[in-house]
């Protein structure tokens, strides 16, 4: 079974990708002044310790953020999402890695209604990631609710304010998880067709997942709506018998229009910066 309990893989390169780009769209969405809403259908923990049992174990963040970090990328998209990451730490250390609801939030406007909506299941999770918020002192800008965000988001669609990101970055621990991204994409762009959806997942040797983005691009042009999807693999360590994760994509429906751009310039720095051997690349398509 493929497991991705966040905590042990906080900070690499999967999340380097995804936050990235979720920094750029929600850094796009928030330039005009209307309010927009966030949802992320599985928000996790929301902040990870670098230095805890989790991280140690698997040592992903140090193939990921801790070597970017090194190597001083130009592309502004990695210059910003490491200096927001920073941003949570002291100067100098790189001890704390916010999650996507930690990294939207900080993105939220104060003096304007901007709401995120936060749905975890895993009880331990969503323990932590209760406490976490607390500490934001928020008040009504973030919600929060131990429940499955599959079917949370129906609710939730469209927003009052008609301008939204969906961030749908299931576990994909059971192979039903694709089919129920396809399905809430499906659904969603059905009610709120002018949403943005985000949809990070893991490039494994499953069907499941060679398929999505092939479906997901079938539902976007169905739906006659752009999408973009980007993809990052660091290839194999010849030194490692276990290779873990090596590569991930994300899929975007109504991206922003300066995205692509975005990418094209630092894809390869990523490559450059985290790539390890045989199978390295990134690819970047968009309609």
């Amino acid at each position: 079974m493929f497991s991705y309990r966040h905590g042990f893989h906080a900070g690499n390169h999967a999340d380097v990708l995804k936050h990235a780009v979720l920094i750029a769209v929600v850094r796009h969405l928030t330039a005009k002044p209307t309010p927009i809403t966030v949802v992320d259908t599985h928000a996790g923990a929301g902040l990870y310790r670098l230095d805890d049992d989790f991280a140690d174990t698997s040592g992903e963040a140090r193939d990921g953020i801790f070597k970017l970090r090194e190597t001083h990328p130009e592309a502004p998209l990695l210059k910003d999402y490491l200096a927001l990451v920073a941003g949570f730490n002291r100067p100098g250390e790189l001890r704390i890695y916010p999650g996507s609801p930690f990294v939207a939030q900080h993105l939220l406007r104060q003096e304007v209604p901007d709401r995120l909506w936060l749905f975890e299941m895993h009880p331990t999770d969503s323990k932590a990631l209760a406490a976490h918020v607390e500490q934001l002192d928020a008040g009504r800008q973030v919600r929060l609710q131990r429940a499955d965000g599959f079917e949370q988001l129906k609710a939730h669609l469209p927003p009052p304010s008609r301008r939204a990101l969906v961030l749908i970055d299931p576990s994909y621990e059971i192979k039903s998880d694709y089919g129920k991204v396809v399905r809430a994409l499906q659904d969603g762009l059905k009610r709120f067709a002018t949403g943005t959806y985000m949809v990070w997942y893991p490039i494994i040797p499953r069907p499941e997942a060679h398929e999505l983005p092939r479906r997901l691009k079938t539902i976007a042009n169905q739906a006659g709506r752009p999408w973009l999807h980007a993809t990052l693999a660091i290839g194999q360590d010849e030194a490692k018998q276990r290779q873990g994760l090596t590569a991930s994509g994300v899929f975007l429906v109504n991206p922003p229009h300066t995205l692509k751009p975005a990418l094209r310039e630092a894809l390869p720095q990523l490559v450059d910066a985290l790539g390890r051997g045989r199978g390295k690349g990134q690819t970047l398509e968009a309609s």
